[in-house]
């Protein structure tokens, strides 16, 4: 599962910050950072205090939890917020997915340019970029909506744990310049393309992040917006080969290289490193004035980068290793030679050969008697197994026959009570204490799909809820019409000690009745993944109110918090 680092939304990483984690209400000034992949991108700054005053960003609007925008996108977590713009994780709930947002005044003074970056980047529909769905001015804000990608790691996590292997680094060296050159031959560049800006999904695809758009969040621009990519994309091949970062400073959680030796090719850094891709990142790193280990030329776009890769031998995935069989070891018994001198001093006498098959004539003899004595031995096992099956099935038959009117009545009694699915025709959260969870996604809890859910949030006491804060947490059904309820099976995100549920018949739809006006169904209580509820006697109704009062402790999960909770993903009532 992968955490708020990992997903499309973060562009506060700079040279070697770690991601701003904000709450809502918590502002942090951007602090001032190099540019690492090169001197020829930098920062607008103000030329004189008065241009500092008229430059100053604006406040950024005062959102919170739970705000909508345009009806439709509900922020959740805000992510980051400095230098006047916010970042959120939040909801489309139109398409019932997450998506990422970008915020800022009308009036801050990059907005325009974030505005039409937005909307130049959407343009660019290519698969290995991270797309931006939305870009909008209304009501005094700018926001940029943009794909939002659970399953997808930074490479600066991936890094973390050590440099990559061969295989991988060449996927990544060929995806992210096939990807710049496309964005550069649409007049688009990305200007921050750093470890923090590319993504590893679970397929083990890259995707690229913030093109154009985290630039102008940022107010970075650059005269040789090609080469500036390019020096990059060398950059991100260096540390994928190496674990280091190929400049003097520390940057993305990489030590930089020794001060004072200069920009080395990676095969000196690291030993056992790929020679073509050591020197190909160099290639892409010499327009900072390193020296190729060649005489190659060097790559100042990402389009030659890409024609530098495909006349590179291919690099292979590894073969799979398999473990070798263990060594035969003969466990018979061999003639040792206790009592006999070793036929060469200092040495040991090697075992005598086996001896010869039984060629004798007594030898053939018991060979024939033998194979004469299993021949018997088979015939006779068939003969009695033969018999015993005849006898069983004249056995069946017999009481098939007496007992075929007791059959059939048994049979019509089966198919009387045989059980049937209930279809839920509707469903709202049922929170009788007036703070509901999450009302926009129970529906999610019956959408016939295992990997969608409605999840409670963390609480702090458990596994049994405090009765002082909160009785528990439900969702209450709506059957269509009044229907015999005999069982129900309920899906669970989060195992553990324990998950208390209870049904209730409920007279109506409504989230706020008293439980004490219900007639209490059945309850259960489990430690795995399904809670299964049999009704000991079939009861009648047409709403049915599930009802949480246990949950086990489960830790950080997507963009929950550790603590007691649970998720819903599948209920199913049978009558």
């Amino acid at each position: 599962m992968a955490d708020r680092s990992t997903s499309a939304v973060d562009v506060a990483q700079d040279s070697g910050d770690a991601p701003l984690t904000a709450k809502a209400d918590d502002a942090t000034a951007d602090e001032e950072a190099g540019t690492p992949q090169g001197g020829t991108a930098h920062e607008d700054a103000p030329d004189s205090e008065g241009d500092a005053e008229a430059t100053k960003p604006a406040a950024p609007p005062e959102l919170h939890s739970g705000h909508k925008l345009a009806k439709r996108y509900r922020l959740e977590e805000c992510v980051t917020r400095l230098d006047g713009f916010s970042s959120w994780r939040a909801v489309d709930e139109k398409l019932r997915r997450a998506v990422g947002v970008h915020l800022l005044p009308a009036g801050h003074p990059r907005a325009r340019a974030v505005l039409a970056a937005a909307r130049s980047t959407a343009l660019l529909t290519d698969p290995r970029f991270v797309q931006v769905l939305d870009a909008v001015e209304e009501n005094n804000l700018v926001y940029v909506v943009h794909e939002w990608l659970p399953d997808a790691t930074e490479l600066t996590t991936v890094l973390a744990s050590g440099p990559l292997e061969a295989h991988e680094a060449y996927e990544l060296v060929c995806q992210v310049s096939e990807a710049m050159a496309a964005a550069h031959s649409a007049d688009l560049a990305h200007l921050r393309l750093n470890p923090g800006a590319v993504l590893r999904t679970s397929t083990g695809q890259y995707r690229v992040r913030g093109l154009a758009v985290n630039a102008a969040l940022r107010g970075v621009t650059s005269d040789e917006p090609e080469r500036t990519d390019t020096e990059a994309i060398g950059a991100l091949l260096y540390a994928s080969l190496t674990q280091r970062w190929p400049y003097e400073e520390d940057a993305y959680g990489l030590s930089g290289l020794p001060k004072g030796v200069g920009l080395i090719p990676p095969d000196q850094v690291r030993a056992g490193v790929h020679r073509g891709l050591s020197e190909l990142s160099m290639r892409a790193l010499v327009n900072k004035g390193a020296t190729a280990s060649r005489q190659e030329q060097p790559c100042t776009t990402a389009a030659e980068l890409v024609k530098a890769v495909a006349e590179m031998p291919r690099v292979r995935p590894p073969e799979p290793t398999y473990a070798a069989p263990p060594e035969y070891q003969n466990t018979t018994y061999q003639q040792g030679s206790y009592g006999r001198p070793s036929a060469v001093p200092g040495g040991v006498t090697p075992p005598p050969a086996p001896p010869a098959p039984l060629q004798s004539r007594t030898g053939r003899a018991l060979k024939w008697g033998v194979s004469a004595l299993l021949i018997v031995a088979l015939g006779l096992g068939s003969w009695q197994l033969a018999d015993a099956l005849m006898e069983g099935d004249h056995g069946k038959q017999s009481h098939a026959s007496s007992g075929n009117q007791t059959t059939t009545e048994d049979t019509g009694k089966k198919a009387a009570a045989a059980v049937h699915p209930l279809k839920i025709a509707g469903a709202a959260e049922y929170y009788p204490d007036n703070r509901p969870q999450h009302p926009a996604d129970v529906g999610l809890t019956y959408d016939g799909k295992s990997d969608t859910y409605w999840r409670t949030k963390s609480f702090n006491d458990g596994p049994d809820m405090n009765p002082a804060f909160k009785k528990g947490l439900g969702i209450v059904y709506d059957l269509g019409s009044e229907k015999e309820i005999s069982t129900a099976s309920i899906g669970l995100r989060y195992q553990g000690d324990h998950t208390t549920i209870s049904l209730y018949a409920a007279d109506s739809l409504s989230s706020s009745a008293p439980l004490s006006s219900m007639d209490k169904i059945a309850s259960t209580t489990t430690n795995g993944d399904t809670a299964a509820i049999k009704v000991k006697k079939p009861v009648k109704s047409r709403y049915v109110v599930m009802w949480i009062t246990a949950m086990p402790r489960s830790g950080l999960d997507e963009y929950s918090k550790p603590g007691y909770k649970q998720a819903i993903t599948d209920v199913k009532f049978t009558g």
